[in-house]
Protein backbone atom coordinates (compact mmCIF):
# COMPACT_ATOMS: atom_id res chain seq x y z
CA UNK A 1 0.00 0.00 0.00
CA UNK A 2 0.86 3.52 -0.55
CA UNK A 3 1.82 5.77 2.70
CA UNK A 4 2.94 9.35 3.17
CA UNK A 5 6.06 8.98 5.56
CA UNK A 6 8.85 11.39 6.98
CA UNK A 7 12.55 10.26 5.50
CA UNK A 8 15.59 10.91 6.67
CA UNK A 9 17.73 10.63 3.61
CA UNK A 10 21.29 10.94 4.94
CA UNK A 11 22.77 12.00 8.81
CA UNK A 12 22.11 15.45 9.39
CA UNK A 13 19.62 15.98 7.13
CA UNK A 14 16.15 17.23 7.53
CA UNK A 15 13.39 15.26 7.22
CA UNK A 16 11.49 15.19 3.65
CA UNK A 17 7.78 14.16 3.37
CA UNK A 18 7.84 11.19 0.46
CA UNK A 19 5.28 8.92 -0.47
CA UNK A 20 6.37 4.92 0.29
CA UNK A 21 5.28 1.79 -0.58
CA UNK A 22 4.79 -0.24 2.49
CA UNK A 23 4.48 -4.56 2.09
CA UNK A 24 1.40 -6.31 3.66
CA UNK A 25 2.15 -7.03 6.84
CA UNK A 26 4.07 -10.19 7.52
CA UNK A 27 3.83 -13.49 9.93
CA UNK A 28 3.43 -12.04 13.49
CA UNK A 29 2.52 -8.24 11.60
CA UNK A 30 0.16 -5.80 12.08
CA UNK A 31 -0.03 -2.58 9.77
CA UNK A 32 -1.55 0.28 11.81
CA UNK A 33 -3.00 3.89 10.05
CA UNK A 34 -0.97 6.51 12.85
CA UNK A 35 -3.07 8.89 14.87
CA UNK A 36 -0.40 9.93 16.39
CA UNK A 37 3.56 9.68 16.98
CA UNK A 38 5.62 11.26 19.88
CA UNK A 39 8.92 12.48 19.13
CA UNK A 40 12.03 11.37 21.28
CA UNK A 41 15.25 12.27 21.99
CA UNK A 42 16.43 8.76 20.85
CA UNK A 43 14.93 9.63 17.39
CA UNK A 44 17.98 11.84 17.12
CA UNK A 45 20.67 8.87 16.77
CA UNK A 46 18.97 9.02 13.31
CA UNK A 47 20.58 11.97 12.26
CA UNK A 48 23.78 10.36 12.78
CA UNK A 49 26.04 7.62 11.05
CA UNK A 50 24.38 4.94 13.10
CA UNK A 51 21.70 4.11 10.48
CA UNK A 52 23.58 5.41 7.15
CA UNK A 53 20.44 4.76 5.42
CA UNK A 54 17.69 6.33 4.29
CA UNK A 55 14.87 5.90 7.30
CA UNK A 56 11.92 6.66 8.60
CA UNK A 57 11.99 7.28 12.26
CA UNK A 58 9.58 7.59 15.14
CA UNK A 59 8.84 5.06 17.77
CA UNK A 60 5.95 6.82 20.25
CA UNK A 61 3.29 5.99 17.36
CA UNK A 62 -0.33 5.22 18.51
CA UNK A 63 -3.42 4.52 15.88
CA UNK A 64 -5.83 1.94 14.77
CA UNK A 65 -4.79 -1.76 13.55
CA UNK A 66 -5.93 -1.98 9.52
CA UNK A 67 -4.78 -5.35 8.83
CA UNK A 68 -3.09 -8.58 10.52
CA UNK A 69 -0.75 -10.82 8.82
CA UNK A 70 -0.54 -14.54 9.01
CA UNK A 71 -0.72 -15.96 12.88
CA UNK A 72 -1.88 -13.28 14.83
CA UNK A 73 -3.62 -13.73 17.22
CA UNK A 74 -5.16 -11.45 20.37
CA UNK A 75 -5.25 -8.22 17.52
CA UNK A 76 -7.72 -7.38 15.00
CA UNK A 77 -8.58 -4.80 12.32
CA UNK A 78 -10.36 -1.82 14.18
CA UNK A 79 -8.07 -2.92 17.57
CA UNK A 80 -6.73 0.60 18.94
CA UNK A 81 -3.05 0.42 19.40
CA UNK A 82 0.03 2.30 21.50
CA UNK A 83 3.10 0.93 19.91
CA UNK A 84 6.29 0.74 21.83
CA UNK A 85 9.78 -1.00 21.63
CA UNK A 86 10.31 -4.58 20.26
CA UNK A 87 11.59 -7.82 21.32
CA UNK A 88 12.66 -12.04 20.72
CA UNK A 89 9.92 -13.12 23.50
CA UNK A 90 12.27 -16.37 23.46
CA UNK A 91 15.54 -15.09 25.39
CA UNK A 92 15.76 -15.11 29.07
CA UNK A 93 15.12 -11.78 29.95
CA UNK A 94 11.93 -12.36 27.78
CA UNK A 95 11.06 -14.75 29.59
CA UNK A 96 11.50 -13.80 32.75
CA UNK A 97 9.40 -10.35 31.74
CA UNK A 98 12.17 -8.24 31.68
CA UNK A 99 11.41 -7.24 27.37
CA UNK A 100 13.52 -3.75 27.54
CA UNK A 101 16.82 -6.23 28.08
CA UNK A 102 16.23 -8.70 25.25
CA UNK A 103 19.43 -9.79 23.78
CA UNK A 104 18.29 -9.14 20.94
CA UNK A 105 17.11 -5.07 21.61
CA UNK A 106 19.34 -3.35 19.74
CA UNK A 107 19.46 -4.87 16.04
CA UNK A 108 15.30 -4.89 16.54
CA UNK A 109 14.85 -1.71 17.90
CA UNK A 110 17.94 0.76 16.86
CA UNK A 111 18.90 -0.42 13.40
CA UNK A 112 15.97 0.28 11.32
CA UNK A 113 15.92 -2.94 9.74
CA UNK A 114 14.16 -6.81 10.67
CA UNK A 115 16.74 -9.20 12.41
CA UNK A 116 16.99 -10.74 8.80
CA UNK A 117 18.25 -7.43 7.39
CA UNK A 118 14.95 -6.54 5.51
CA UNK A 119 12.43 -3.27 5.32
CA UNK A 120 9.22 -3.35 4.59
CA UNK A 121 9.14 -0.04 2.72
CA UNK A 122 10.45 1.45 -0.73
CA UNK A 123 10.61 4.95 -1.40
CA UNK A 124 9.32 6.84 -4.59
CA UNK A 125 12.79 5.82 -6.54
CA UNK A 126 11.98 1.91 -5.79
CA UNK A 127 14.82 1.55 -3.74
CA UNK A 128 14.44 0.56 0.11
CA UNK A 129 13.67 2.56 3.00
CA UNK A 130 14.23 1.99 6.49
CA UNK A 131 11.01 1.01 8.06
CA UNK A 132 12.03 -0.52 11.49
CA UNK A 133 12.89 1.66 14.06
CA UNK A 134 11.65 0.02 17.18
CA UNK A 135 9.69 -2.11 14.86
CA UNK A 136 7.84 0.64 14.23
CA UNK A 137 8.53 3.45 11.98
CA UNK A 138 5.27 5.66 12.64
CA UNK A 139 6.78 8.99 11.33
CA UNK A 140 4.13 8.31 8.53
CA UNK A 141 0.47 7.47 7.77
CA UNK A 142 0.73 4.40 8.25
CA UNK A 143 3.35 1.55 9.66
CA UNK A 144 4.45 -2.35 10.37
CA UNK A 145 4.58 -3.55 13.80
CA UNK A 146 4.26 -6.63 15.67
CA UNK A 147 2.17 -7.91 17.75
CA UNK A 148 5.03 -7.93 20.55
CA UNK A 149 5.43 -3.89 20.39
CA UNK A 150 1.85 -3.23 20.19
CA UNK A 151 -0.39 -2.74 22.95
CA UNK A 152 -4.10 -2.43 22.51
CA UNK A 153 -6.33 -0.08 24.81
CA UNK A 154 -9.70 0.83 25.25
CA UNK A 155 -11.58 2.12 21.96
CA UNK A 156 -12.61 5.83 22.96
CA UNK A 157 -9.40 7.57 24.35
CA UNK A 158 -7.90 10.17 22.72
CA UNK A 159 -5.96 7.77 20.36
CA UNK A 160 -3.68 10.85 18.73
CA UNK A 161 -2.00 11.70 22.36
CA UNK A 162 -1.13 8.27 23.61
CA UNK A 163 1.69 7.61 21.53
CA UNK A 164 4.66 8.89 24.14
CA UNK A 165 3.09 6.75 26.59
CA UNK A 166 5.09 3.57 24.55
CA UNK A 167 8.94 4.68 25.26
CA UNK A 168 9.60 8.60 27.12
CA UNK A 169 6.42 8.69 29.29
CA UNK A 170 6.95 4.97 29.90
CA UNK A 171 10.68 4.74 30.77
CA UNK A 172 10.03 7.94 33.00
CA UNK A 173 7.78 6.09 34.81
CA UNK A 174 8.70 2.54 34.88
CA UNK A 175 12.55 3.75 36.06
CA UNK A 176 10.61 5.10 39.34
CA UNK A 177 8.01 2.45 39.47
CA UNK A 178 9.99 -0.64 38.25
CA UNK A 179 13.11 0.10 38.43
CA UNK A 180 14.28 2.08 41.47
CA UNK A 181 11.15 0.73 43.11
CA UNK A 182 10.43 4.53 44.76
CA UNK A 183 9.03 3.45 48.22
CA UNK A 184 6.21 5.57 49.99
CA UNK A 185 7.35 8.43 52.45
CA UNK A 186 10.88 8.75 50.23
CA UNK A 187 12.97 11.46 48.15
CA UNK A 188 14.13 11.43 45.09
CA UNK A 189 15.66 13.95 42.78
CA UNK A 190 15.01 13.93 38.69
CA UNK A 191 18.06 15.78 36.48
CA UNK A 192 16.20 16.68 33.61
CA UNK A 193 13.09 17.87 33.03
CA UNK A 194 11.94 16.50 29.86
CA UNK A 195 9.42 14.49 28.89
CA UNK A 196 11.28 11.33 30.80
CA UNK A 197 11.80 13.48 33.77
CA UNK A 198 8.33 14.87 34.13
CA UNK A 199 7.23 11.23 33.93
CA UNK A 200 9.05 10.31 36.68
CA UNK A 201 8.23 13.46 38.72
CA UNK A 202 4.51 12.52 38.07
CA UNK A 203 5.54 8.70 38.90
CA UNK A 204 7.02 9.91 42.22
CA UNK A 205 4.08 11.26 43.43
CA UNK A 206 1.64 8.47 42.25
CA UNK A 207 4.70 5.84 44.08
CA UNK A 208 4.09 8.67 47.49
CA UNK A 209 7.64 10.24 47.63
CA UNK A 210 7.29 12.99 49.89
CA UNK A 211 10.35 14.56 48.50
CA UNK A 212 10.90 15.43 45.03
CA UNK A 213 13.48 17.76 43.22
CA UNK A 214 13.66 18.95 39.76
CA UNK A 215 16.32 19.82 38.27
CA UNK A 216 16.68 21.46 35.23
CA UNK A 217 18.12 24.61 32.82
CA UNK A 218 14.61 25.83 31.50
CA UNK A 219 12.43 27.47 33.97
CA UNK A 220 9.20 26.84 32.48
CA UNK A 221 9.78 23.13 32.75
CA UNK A 222 11.07 23.55 36.58
CA UNK A 223 7.47 25.67 36.62
CA UNK A 224 5.76 22.46 34.95
CA UNK A 225 7.83 20.27 37.13
CA UNK A 226 6.37 22.07 40.42
CA UNK A 227 2.76 21.38 39.05
CA UNK A 228 3.07 18.55 38.25
CA UNK A 229 4.18 17.54 42.07
CA UNK A 230 7.71 18.47 42.29
CA UNK A 231 8.32 19.88 46.27
CA UNK A 232 11.84 21.41 44.84
CA UNK A 233 13.00 23.08 41.72
CA UNK A 234 16.15 23.45 41.31
CA UNK A 235 18.42 25.54 38.33
CA UNK A 236 20.99 23.11 36.71
CA UNK A 237 23.45 26.15 36.31
CA UNK A 238 23.77 27.10 39.84
CA UNK A 239 26.47 26.12 41.85
CA UNK A 240 26.46 23.04 44.13
CA UNK A 241 23.39 21.50 43.55
CA UNK A 242 24.28 18.53 45.18
CA UNK A 243 24.82 20.77 48.35
CA UNK A 244 21.79 22.29 48.14
CA UNK A 245 20.07 19.04 48.23
CA UNK A 246 21.66 17.78 51.07
CA UNK A 247 20.71 20.90 52.88
CA UNK A 248 17.35 20.31 51.91
CA UNK A 249 17.30 16.18 53.11
CA UNK A 250 19.38 16.81 55.82
CA UNK A 251 21.36 13.66 54.31
CA UNK A 252 20.75 13.09 50.87
CA UNK A 253 17.80 11.24 48.49
CA UNK A 254 17.13 7.61 48.24
CA UNK A 255 16.79 7.85 44.28
CA UNK A 256 18.24 10.10 41.90
CA UNK A 257 17.40 9.49 38.39
CA UNK A 258 19.45 11.18 35.34
CA UNK A 259 18.04 11.67 31.88
CA UNK A 260 20.54 14.22 30.74
CA UNK A 261 23.62 11.68 29.99
CA UNK A 262 25.88 14.63 30.97
CA UNK A 263 28.92 12.94 33.23
CA UNK A 264 28.91 16.12 35.24
CA UNK A 265 25.59 15.92 36.10
CA UNK A 266 25.36 12.32 36.46
CA UNK A 267 28.14 13.06 39.43
CA UNK A 268 26.05 14.99 40.82
CA UNK A 269 23.30 12.79 41.03
CA UNK A 270 25.31 10.39 42.57
CA UNK A 271 27.02 12.46 44.96
CA UNK A 272 23.79 13.94 46.59
CA UNK A 273 22.73 10.17 47.30
CA UNK A 274 21.93 9.27 50.99
CA UNK A 275 24.08 6.24 52.49
CA UNK A 276 22.07 3.02 50.36
CA UNK A 277 21.13 5.51 47.87
CA UNK A 278 20.39 4.65 44.21
CA UNK A 279 21.26 6.31 40.83
CA UNK A 280 19.01 5.46 37.73
CA UNK A 281 20.98 6.24 34.61
CA UNK A 282 18.86 6.54 30.96
CA UNK A 283 19.82 7.66 27.71
CA UNK A 284 23.06 7.64 26.00
CA UNK A 285 25.76 8.99 27.59
CA UNK A 286 27.86 11.38 26.60
CA UNK A 287 31.30 11.10 27.17
CA UNK A 288 33.14 8.75 30.26
CA UNK A 289 32.07 9.12 33.34
CA UNK A 290 34.31 9.54 36.26
CA UNK A 291 33.53 9.50 40.26
CA UNK A 292 35.18 10.19 42.89
CA UNK A 293 36.84 7.18 44.59
CA UNK A 294 34.37 7.45 47.50
CA UNK A 295 31.46 8.29 45.62
CA UNK A 296 29.97 4.64 45.90
CA UNK A 297 30.69 4.02 49.50
CA UNK A 298 28.26 3.74 52.00
CA UNK A 299 26.01 1.40 49.50
CA UNK A 300 25.34 3.49 46.92
CA UNK A 301 24.36 2.18 43.53
CA UNK A 302 24.13 3.16 40.22
CA UNK A 303 21.61 1.13 37.92
CA UNK A 304 21.80 1.32 34.05
CA UNK A 305 17.83 1.90 33.05
CA UNK A 306 16.41 0.78 29.70
CA UNK A 307 12.78 1.75 28.70
CA UNK A 308 11.88 1.80 32.65
CA UNK A 309 12.16 -1.88 32.72
CA UNK A 310 8.55 -1.96 31.40
CA UNK A 311 6.10 -4.55 29.87
CA UNK A 312 4.64 -2.18 28.15
CA UNK A 313 0.98 -4.32 27.59
CA UNK A 314 0.91 -4.33 31.27
CA UNK A 315 2.29 -0.53 32.35
CA UNK A 316 0.77 1.31 29.41
CA UNK A 317 -2.83 0.67 30.64
CA UNK A 318 -1.72 1.20 34.15
CA UNK A 319 -0.99 4.63 33.31
CA UNK A 320 -3.46 5.28 31.21
CA UNK A 321 -5.56 4.27 34.07
CA UNK A 322 -3.92 7.00 36.56
CA UNK A 323 -4.36 9.67 33.67
CA UNK A 324 -8.07 8.84 33.71
CA UNK A 325 -8.00 9.20 37.46
CA UNK A 326 -6.15 12.59 37.10
CA UNK A 327 -3.20 11.56 38.67
CA UNK A 328 -0.76 11.21 35.65
CA UNK A 329 -1.50 13.80 33.72
CA UNK A 330 0.88 13.22 30.50
CA UNK A 331 -1.42 14.96 28.21
CA UNK A 332 -0.11 18.54 29.93
CA UNK A 333 3.37 17.88 28.53
CA UNK A 334 2.18 17.42 24.79
CA UNK A 335 2.58 19.70 21.74
CA UNK A 336 0.88 18.39 18.63
CA UNK A 337 2.41 19.24 15.34
CA UNK A 338 1.01 18.16 11.86
CA UNK A 339 3.90 15.65 10.27
CA UNK A 340 4.73 18.01 7.75
CA UNK A 341 5.89 20.46 10.61
CA UNK A 342 8.33 17.57 12.00
CA UNK A 343 11.57 19.65 11.50
CA UNK A 344 9.77 22.60 13.50
CA UNK A 345 8.83 20.33 16.02
CA UNK A 346 12.37 18.76 16.57
CA UNK A 347 14.12 21.98 16.69
CA UNK A 348 11.15 23.63 19.60
CA UNK A 349 12.36 20.41 21.02
CA UNK A 350 16.05 20.92 21.29
CA UNK A 351 15.63 23.88 22.88
CA UNK A 352 12.96 23.60 25.23
CA UNK A 353 10.03 25.24 24.15
CA UNK A 354 8.05 21.84 23.51
CA UNK A 355 8.60 19.26 26.06
CA UNK A 356 7.10 16.42 24.07
CA UNK A 357 5.66 17.04 20.23
CA UNK A 358 3.20 14.60 18.68
CA UNK A 359 3.11 14.65 15.01
CA UNK A 360 -0.42 14.22 13.84
CA UNK A 361 0.01 12.71 10.11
Amino acid sequence: MQANAAVLRTAGARYTIEEVRLDDPGPGEVLVRIAGAGLCHTDLLGHTELIGKPVILGHEGSGTIEAVGPGVTGLAAGDPVVLSFDSCGACTNCRTAHPAYCAEFFPRNLSGLATDGSTPATGPDGKPVAARWFAQSSFATHAIATVRNAVRVDPGLPLELLGPLGCGILTGAGSVLNSLGVRAGSSIAVFGTGGVGLAAVMAAGVAGATTVVAVDLHQSRLDLARELGATHALNGADPDIAAQILALTGEGVQYAFDTTGVPAVIATAVNCLRPTGTCGLVGVQQGDLVLDPMALAGGRNLMGILEGDAVPQLLVPRLIDLWQQGRFPFDRLITTYPLHQINQAEADAADGTSVKPVLIP
